[in-house]
């Protein structure tokens, strides 16, 4: 099976921060991929934008080192290298003293193609250059910015942000960018709620026992202690992948996939979340942080020890038991979870399907287990739908529970895009689909913020656990005091 890759029009993208961890391992990455697969035309035009005082070769010999360096190897093609560093500019630009913009507007010229600005740089610079492009003239009207999460740490903060990125560019022009979004399982989870008979009848408290969302992370800081210290586990992943994740889970079908058609199902969803706060917190998260273990087949230090001051209270693992209160999820848990030096770096959506109401099978067939359906997000992409089947052989009745599985690597004969490359190209077409709508970020934080408030005032304090493991014991009570279990990922 080929895949078929549609161009996008001519553009002009400006990125700042283009020397940062971001812009090298998958912006950079990224963009070359699209390139190698076609999908530029002429006269398309890459600005690196940053403090660093480089030039334009010495920009090109950058993004030349990242594409060894983080694309595979068989994947390096030396003419389309070329290619793609021919389209690249450099532009010395400080967004904190404002400097270099008006050697940008000079380098951009009048071009009438789409323009985007890419922000990878600490949210509190974005409402500055939003407001240097403007003074400088460098928004025209087929501009587009893109900024990166974490949009603020709490509501009044998100709000603050979107204001002054909202003084600068219409909504419309906006692209709050989620990475989770633009992974092919993600997207596919759509394919499979909306377009096959089979689930969406079963999608709801009728059918549905539980459902589980997990996103485990094998690494500890690597490099951003100066961010998490001030986030945490909450911050850095429910708030934003997490409950992405759950609206695309839980939300009603939109009429048609229509950006906003689908953004506001997923509103809807954000703002039916049963409040967590001050009376139920304790009962109802859980949070850890990892102490000194075993990771990756080696020794690692705890989370307080990799800090400089070497005390924290922060969690690095957050554990929360969810209710959407609306007819379709009534008394249907979402267990949520996502943590740092876990035993296995894993993402995956389990659906838990309630039992059979009797077994007409008898003990000498084994047990009947309740089907699931599992859609991995990483690291290997695929949806397992775990059924109960007779075990093949003469003398009697057997049954066991197996996969129908489908592995996307296995399955099709493409290339698995990263998702940095859905998502830009999605911002040169202009398609917000997956990108979050300002009153999605801010309901999200209305639900968030009560949580971190809880915490505050009762002393929640983090839990230990053991680097390596599946996070406190407090997060297995949590989901087995109503008689349930952690799917073991495999």
């Amino acid at each position: 099976m080929t895949a078929k890759t549609i161009p996008v029009d001519p553009f002009d993208l400006v990125v700042f921060g283009a020397t940062g961890d971001l812009a090298e391992r998958k912006l950079i990455p990224a963009l070359y991929q699209r390139q190698r697969a076609g999908q530029f035309s002429e006269p398309t035009r890459i600005f690196g934008a940053s403090r660093s005082r480089l030039d334009d070769e010495a920009y090109r010999a950058f993004a030349r080192q990242a594409i060894a360096d983080h694309v595979p190897a068989d994947q390096v093609e030396a003419d389309q290298v070329e290619r793609f560093v021919a389209r690249l500019g450099y532009v010395p630009v400080d967004a904190s003293a404002g400097t270099g913009f008006d050697a940008l507007a000079a380098a951009i010229g009048d071009s009438a193609a789409v323009r985007a600005f890419y922000l990878a740089v600490a949210p509190g610079l974005y409402g500055a250059i939003a407001e240097r492009l403007a003074a400088h003239r460098l928004v025209a009207p087929t501009s587009r910015i893109v900024v990166e999460k974490p949009i603020g740490r709490s509501l009044e903060s998100a709000c603050a942000l979107n204001d002054a990125i909202g003084r600068v560019f219409d909504e419309h022009r906006i692209f709050r960018i989620d990475h989770y979004l633009g992974k092919e399982t993600v997207q596919n989870l759509m394919a499979l709620r909306f377009a096959n008979a089979l689930f969406e009848p079963l999608w709801n408290s009728a059918h549905v026992d539980h459902v589980q969302i997990t996103v485990a992370e094998a690494v500890g800081l690597e490099g951003r202690a100066d961010y998490y210290d001030t986030a945490g586990a909450l911050r850095d992943m429910v708030q934003n992948h997490i409950l992405q994740l759950l609206c695309l889970v839980a939300m009603e079908a939109p009429s048609s996939l229509d950006a906003d058609e689908l953004r506001d199902e997923k509103l809807k969803v954000l703002r039916a979340l049963t409040p967590i706060d001050g009376g139920n917190a304790a009962r109802l998260t859980v949070r850890g942080q990892y102490r000194a273990g075993a990771s990756a087949g080696g020794a690692v230090k705890g989370y307080a020890q990799e800090l400089e001051n070497g005390a924290s209270d922060t969690e690095t693992f957050v554990a929360l038991k969810a209710e959407i209160a609306n007819w379709r999820w009534a008394g249907v848990p979402f267990y949520l979870r996502t943590g740092k030096r876990l035993a296995s770096r894993v993402s995956e959506i389990v659906i838990q399907f309630k039992p059979i109401p009797h077994s007409i099978f008898g003990e000498a067939a084994g047990p009947v287990y309740a089907n699931q359906l599992v859609i991995r997000l990483q690291p290997d992409e695929g949806v397992k739908q775990w059924i109960m089947i007779k075990d093949p052989g003469p003398g009697g009745m057997r049954l066991r529970h197996m996969p129908l599985d489908m592995s996307f690597a296995d399955s099709f004969n493409v290339r698995n895009p990263d998702a940095y490359e859905r998502l830009v190209m999605d911002v040169v077409r202009g398609n917000q689909t997956l990108f979050m709508r300002r009153d999605e970020v801010e309901a999200a934080w209305r639900w968030i913020d009560p949580i971190l408030a809880a915490w505050e005032d009762n002393g929640q304090t983090v839990q230990g656990y053991t680097a390596g493991t599946w996070g406190p014991s407090a997060s297995i009570a949590l989901i087995e005091r109503d008689g349930r279990t952690w799917h073991e990922s495999v």
